[in-house]
């Protein structure tokens, strides 16, 4: 199966962003990382009521932050059929 886009938005310097990275990473998830800014957060906030990073995305779909990652992760079957098309 081909696995959908995924997008990651992060800052530079942020454990959960490389947390989330690593994850996707170990379970050779394709992930496109667009670091933004603060000001570029704000932006985003308005559109996905979260005012953290990393935000994650498959498709359209706003999976959420790191620990909604994680969460996701526990359920291995869910995880799978999100991340593939």
């Amino acid at each position: 199966m081909r696995q959908k886009k995924v997008i990651m938005y992060t800052f530079k310097i942020c454990p959960y962003c490389i947390k989330a990275k690593n994850l996707l990473n170990k379970e050779n998830i394709d992930f496109q990382e667009i670091e933004i800014t603060r000001e570029e957060l704000h932006e985003l906030s308005q559109k996905t009521k979260m005012t953290t990073v990393p935000q994650i995305f498959v498709g359209d779909l706003l999976i959420g932050g790191c620990d909604d990652l994680y969460n996701l992760y526990k359920d291995r079957e869910m995880f799978k059929a999100i991340f593939q098309k």
